[in-house]
């Protein structure tokens, strides 16, 4: 137990120390030349701004390192560059309900500041609670083609029951009513706006109102204005809503919008078929509450439309006849929030749906990330529930008062172009509350701030910061020691580049004055040279693990294998001595001796020195009483079966026909053997990847079919007496020849049998 705890804790040490060595690698490997660019490599990168840290000889990029290496590389903590991200509560009211005209506040916090180093996540709560009485905008938007009277009738019947609804979940409810019909210049003989540009396809009846009595009244007096099924113009009306806020009159509020039809809709492309050529450009294009550019531009497509209605915080429901249900549905895919009830004389659906959209499910957005940046939510919703990847987003059957919470993580893995800081949105889709985000990227070390300009360290051309010079223009080298006036830099970087190839000093050194400068290794012994910094001595290629094998030396990336060894990882041995069977012949004359093993010419031989043969006469004879006492605990071997005949696996099957058949790859022996008792028993024997294999019929005393030629032989003596040799050649020369070969074979192969 002692024993298997040391190995436990030897292995435990063994991975830290693995785990610590990558750490350390991606630090150094980066080949950071200054603190900035070091503490963008990872969050475990610390810069060590000593200038007497490094030894001659060594590059400013070994300055850069985990904290761990650097302080047992002796690096003063004081002296350790190393910033950490960090959040800033700008804003946190707390949670309100409606008090007069005082703001509801159901979100927190509504700003903070996230300062971002890159690879390291800062993680904060978004907190969201239900208030009750929230103020409500709905906008109703009707289809005027409605086929049948029966549809236009329950489509008013929906509106009131709507307002009525509405009036009693919240006291601060507005509505308004928009009526659509298709574009003026697509063709349709019942289309009663063709040829007139005068006729809009979406009209703005109602801007947003507490009047209820007037949204009823001007609903009633709706009219159909055609009798038309086709396609009709509910994308283009919908684009218009969401985007014509001022028109419409919509608050900073829930915004609820409200379709009702029974027929399909057009979209991005159709409009080619009224000659319409322009896309839809998603602009606000209505003129005494008419849509007057229908003419001019295309439909929008489901995409554009679901972008608009999530940048203008609208949740939308259709209320569609049965036949459309699944027209509209696949539209849930693509539009966040979007729910899809039947329009019918009924309205309790519709009204189901709008009561639950409101109260039931929270879903998170956010605005566009910027470069480089990444988000993770993870929800924990009521009674504990969480949810990750998508669903982190959401949280279901929220009612008023309930509290859920949000984990949001933001990453940022680079630093922006410029310096200035970042802002994202998160908001509650169809809420018109949010949190906004700002983002702080950390991209410079403090260190910087405390440089000495045209420092004599710097041979007075630049400035000493973070323990290195940043050289002014025009000068280069490590102590700024070079002026580009007197070699031009792309003559510089010519000569340290080999074949005039792209690559520095092959992104192993540093271009020092035209000259490269190999990188020096943490490990000593691990040596970079060449005159481009081409060549290492710990490139090569490795075998069980070891450099060359453990048998060669590895000299500018390729191996010398030492006198008695081959290959390109020295991994293949020149010594016969494992190829020489006991009696004294290579691989026993069936094989050769490759790399100091036996690969065997004869297919049917196996073993180390091709000494093993399976399908060989005397396999039978030889395995019969072990696999005897092994299937059945009779034979010779009954007592010592234990002991003697544990060398194979056995597997016991049914009948003859489940025996192992022999492959090319793998050989096999197919066995019939009598045990003491004078019963048949049936067994095969094979070798695969070195383990023997018995599949042994599991029934002894089966008899097998009769023997052809003694069956005919005996049939002959009894039909005929002298004239029996006449007999037999009448059966016909062919099938007597047949016989004799099967009869041979018999011989040959006994005691193999076939199938």
């Amino acid at each position: 137990m002692d024993l298997r705890l040391i190995v436990l804790a030897s292995s435990l040490a063994l991975l830290t120390f693995s785990l610590a060595q990558q750490e350390a690698s991606v630090c150094i490997m980066a080949n950071a030349r200054s603190c900035a660019e070091c503490i963008q490599v990872a969050e475990s990168c610390g810069w060590c701004m000593d200038e007497y840290f490094l030894p001659a000889g060594k590059f400013n990029s070994a300055r850069c390192d985990d904290l761990e290496s650097l302080k047992a590389r002796k690096c003063n903590v004081a002296k350790m560059e190393n910033p950490r991200g960090s959040i800033v509560i700008n804003k946190n009211k707390p949670f309100s309900t409606r008090n007069n005209d005082q703001q509801v506040t159901q979100i927190q916090p509504q700003k903070l500041t996230l300062n971002l180093r890159s690879g390291e996540p800062q993680t904060f709560d978004v907190k969201f609670k239900r208030a009750e009485d929230y103020p409500l905008d709905v906008y109703y938007l009707m289809d005027l083609y409605f086929s049948k009277k029966d549809d236009m009738d329950n489509a008013k019947n929906l509106g009131t029951d709507i307002m009525l609804q509405m009036q009693s979940i919240t006291s601060d409810f507005r509505i308004g009513f928009g009526s659509f019909v298709g574009k003026t210049v697509m063709t349709g003989s019942d289309n009663p706006c063709m040829g007139d540009q005068n006729c809009a396809s979406y009209k703005n009846i109602l801007q947003l109102t507490n009047n209820g009595g007037q949204f009823i009244q001007l609903l009633n007096l709706q009219q159909i204005s055609g009798n038309q099924d086709s396609p009709e113009g509910a994308l283009d009306a919908i684009m218009q809503v969401a985007v014509c806020e001022e028109q419409i009159g919509w608050r900073n509020v829930t915004r609820l919008l409200i379709l009702s039809t029974d027929a399909g809709f057009h979209f991005a492309g159709d409009g080619k078929l009224g000659g319409i050529k322009l896309p839809n450009d998603g602009n606000c294009h209505l003129e005494n509450n008419m849509y007057t550019m229908s003419h001019n531009y295309d439909y929008p497509s489901i995409a554009q439309l679901a972008q608009k209605l999530n940048d203008h915080n609208i949740q939308t429901i259709f209320a569609v006849t049965e036949e459309l249900q699944p027209v509209y549905k696949e539209l849930k895919n693509q539009i966040p929030k979007l729910a899809v009830g039947t329009l019918s004389s009924n309205s309790s659906h519709i009204i189901k749906l709008i009561t639950d959209s409101l109260s039931s499910e929270i879903i998170l957005e956010n605005s566009k990330l910027p470069k480089g940046v990444s988000i993770i939510y993870k929800s924990i919703c009521k009674n504990g529930l969480e949810g990750t990847g998508e669903n982190g987003r959401k949280c279901s059957d929220i009612s008023v008062g309930d509290e859920v919470t949000f984990k949001i993580s933001v990453e940022s893995q680079e630093c922006p172009s410029h310096s200035k800081p970042e802002s994202i949105k998160i908001k509650p889709l169809g809420i018109a509350e949010e949190v906004e985000v700002v983002l702080n990227f950390i991209c410079e070390c403090q260190c910087s701030a405390q440089g000495e300009p045209n420092s004599n360290k710097c041979n007075g051309h630049g400035t000493f910061e973070c323990g290195t010079c940043n050289c002014n223009e025009g000068r280069i080298g490590r102590l700024c020691e070079c002026s580009t006036d007197e070699v031009r830099t792309e003559d510089l970087d010519y000569n340290c580049r080999k074949n005039n190839g792209t690559d520095i000093c092959s992104n192993n050194g540093d271009c020092v004055c035209g000259t490269c400068e190999c990188k020096k290794r943490e490990n000593p012994t691990e040596i970079i040279s060449g005159m481009f910094c081409e060549c290492d001595n710990f490139n090569c290629d490795r075998s069980n693990n070891k450099l060359c094998g453990g048998h060669g030396r590895c000299e500018c990336r390729a191996c010398f294998c030492d006198g008695n060894y081959t290959g390109s990882a020295c991994d293949c041995s020149l010594d016969i001595s494992m190829c020489l069977a006991k009696n004294g012949h290579i691989c026993n004359g069936r094989g050769t001796c490759e790399c100091g093993s036996c690969k065997c010419t004869d297919p049917k031989f196996q073993g180390s020195t091709c000494e093993i043969c399976p399908t060989c006469p005397g396999v039978c004879a030889e395995h019969r009483a072990c696999v005897q006492c092994r299937a059945f605990q009779t034979g010779e071997k009954k007592d010592t079966c234990e002991r003697d005949c544990g060398y194979f696996v056995l597997t016991k099957v049914k009948d003859l026909e489940n025996l192992h058949q022999p492959t090319g790859s793998v050989p096999s022996s197919h066995c019939k053997e009598r045990d003491t008792d004078g019963r048949w028993f049936y067994y095969s024997f094979a070798i695969r990847n070195d383990i023997k294999e018995v599949h042994v019929v599991d029934m002894l005393g089966h008899v097998m079919p009769a023997d052809p030629v003694a069956t005919f032989l005996h049939n002959q003596r009894s039909a005929t007496s002298s004239s029996s040799l006449s007999s037999i050649l009448m059966f016909g020369s062919t099938k007597w020849l047949n016989l004799m070969c099967f009869f041979a074979n018999s011989l040959v192969l006994t005691p193999l049998f076939t199938f």
